[in-house]
């Protein structure tokens, strides 16, 4: 008898949820929504979604080529503009930018998506510079772009949409990236805070693995072999050739996996974007659902054990 009662009581749930989640905001195609890392990847498609739909897109682009190619691609709606996170004067001029655009409307949805991936390596392999580089862009640069741009989603109590990772759920390769993605959940749920009151919906995007420019195997193997012939001998005995050589065969093996459909990310990020009742959190992919979210949930103990049955082996001198 409970177990009728607790099905139909999460069946009600779920139905109105669904009911919710399905109404949208009004007057979208007077909305403008700067997006940035346009160039390619999740940014790139999610312009040309947001445009299709009739939304006003300023898509923020770090080169020339990445711009055009956009443009030449969608309708004049869509305005692009050049911006790297990582420029203090880049952004201050971008947020002018927009403002001359957006007006005493207010700017309606910011998504952080700009990010990179490498360096990245064994902790031990990289310098100090080698994670500055990463969370300049993945996280210090979205925290500035935020900032800088607030009180424009403030003025139209809209939406920020910060791009995180599952691996800012769990951790199991070196460099900054993981680091960077665990700062954009800290970053994005004391936001998220401070602004429902003004009425702001702050929410985090959290993909699995899907073949972008930052998965991009042969780049990240560039970069592997570039860290090793860096090390000092010392370290490069302690680890052992075959160390490297069994990492990036693991890195092979993984791309097998990811995920090639884009559209699984960008329909959440329009869905932050475009609901009434937009969710905290979206989780993008079947090994995000279904690996790396329920991983993040168990003891430390055993999700170590699991990895370390899929890590490389040291020659274990010290």
């Amino acid at each position: 008898m409970w177990l009728y009662v607790v099905a139909a009581l999460l069946g009600l749930f779920l139905l109105r949820r669904w009911h919710r989640e399905r109404q949208t905001v009004p007057r979208l195609s007077e909305k403008h929504v700067l997006i940035t890392g346009c160039d390619s990847g999740f940014g790139n498609l999610l312009a040309r979604q947001l445009d299709a739909r009739g939304m006003r897109v300023l898509a923020a682009c770090l080169t020339d080529a990445g711009a055009e190619q956009l443009r030449a691609a969608t309708s004049e709606r869509l305005q692009t503009v050049l911006l790297d996170v990582t420029c203090s004067k880049s952004i201050a001029d971008v947020t002018a930018w927009v403002r001359q655009r957006v007006g005493d409307q207010g700017l309606w949805g910011l998504v952080n998506n700009a990010g990179i991936a490498i360096p990245t390596a064994p902790n031990e392999w990289l310098t100090k510079e080698d994670f500055v580089k990463v969370l300049d862009v993945n996280l210090l640069g979205l925290v500035e772009v935020t900032l800088s741009l607030l009180p424009l989603v403030r003025r139209a109590r809209g939406r920020v949409v910060n791009v995180a990772s599952v691996m800012g759920r769990v951790s199991f390769f070196g460099g900054g990236y993981c680091i960077s993605k665990f700062g954009v959940e800290a970053f994005s749920d004391s936001l998220r805070l401070e602004m429902h009151n003004f009425g702001v919906k702050v929410c985090v995007i959290e993909p699995g693995y899907f073949k972008t420019m930052i998965t991009n195997v042969e780049n990240l193997e560039k970069n592997f072999h570039a860290s090793w012939e860096k090390l000092p001998a010392e370290i490069k005995a302690s680890y052992g050739e075959n160390y490297l050589r069994s990492f990036v065969a693991m890195l092979k093996l993984l791309q097998k996996g990811f995920n090639t459909d884009l559209s699984l990310v960008t329909n959440c990020m329009e869905h932050a974007l475009t609901s009434l009742h937009p969710r905290s959190r979206y989780s993008a992919g079947w090994d995000a659902k279904l690996l790396y979210l329920p991983l993040s949930y168990l003891p430390s103990a055993l999700s170590d054990a699991l990895f370390t049955m899929f890590y490389p082996k040291s020659v274990g001198k010290a």
